[in-house]
């Protein structure tokens, strides 16, 4: 298996009208977040098929797809190496924490790669995420990320917290929506109302309790987004604060 081979199948799922459409939807054009990226025009489940039928690809070849100028080489890559996490971290291989630790510290050396939101949407949790609900002591990573000048990496931090969320663990997303509120950038405001709505949805007097401290204080998007399943009274309540 090679990443010429992946890059030619997924020439064959690739569609005129999707490599049209998909640099301005990820904002590939000039001034724009994912500037100069380009596109094949594959679609995610395509991509997904394609990861499976290559989840055995060696980290050499994921290498030469993370470095290629293709989005879908780096996403699938990505998707193969998420895989390759879930087959390590199954509960009877022998080897699970070595391996795991190794993927864990793989995606971490190339997060260059993980450079649009869908990149990071789908990794994140399942990688680092993941390996943050075993190994508290190494949560410190999510500092350093939410402290980067790189958009993504913050991204990264954020994003990894769903893992802990859905294991009940609120403390770091807390923390990094204090630490981040401030933030320039739209796409982290996002990310982090989504995270604070998982939160609610887990336990919503968690929620209700970061609001009552910063919902005035938060940008709209990021309160908007962290209050979008309460009830239509709530919503109110909150946005007129």
């Amino acid at each position: 298996m090679t990443a010429k081979q992946v890059l030619s199948t997924l020439r064959e799922v690739a569609r005129e009208d999707k490599a049209a459409f998909l640099p301005g939807f990820f904002k590939a054009v000039p001034g724009g977040y994912g500037e100069g990226d380009r596109f094949l025009g594959c679609v995610v489940p395509d991509q997904r098929k394609v990861a499976r039928q290559f989840r055995d690809l060696s980290r050499d070849e994921l290498l030469k797809l993370f470095a290629s100028p293709w989005h879908e080489c780096r996403l699938t890559g990505m998707l193969i190496l998420v895989g390759q996490y879930e087959t390590a971290a199954k509960p009877k291989n022998p080897h699970r924490d070595f391996e795991c630790r190794e993927i864990v510290e793989f995606y971490l050396a190339n997060l260059g790669a993980v450079n649009n939101w869908d990149i990071v949407d789908t990794t994140a949790p399942k990688i680092l995420g993941a390996w943050l609900v075993e190994h508290f002591d190494e949560r410190g990573v999510l500092d350093r990320l939410a402290a980067s000048d790189v958009l993504w990496e913050r991204r990264v931090a954020v994003l990894a917290t769903l893992s802990l969320i859905k294991n009940d663990e609120f403390e770091e997303i807390v923390e990094l929506a204090e630490r981040l509120m401030g933030d320039g950038h739209d796409l982290m405001h996002k990310a982090i109302g989504w995270m604070l709505r998982e939160m609610g949805n887990r336990d919503q007097r968690q929620l209700e309790k970061f609001l009552k401290k910063h919902a005035k204080a938060m940008p709209r998007t990021m309160l908007r987004y962290s209050i979008e399943k309460l009830s239509r009274e709530d919503r109110t309540k909150w946005m007129t604060q």
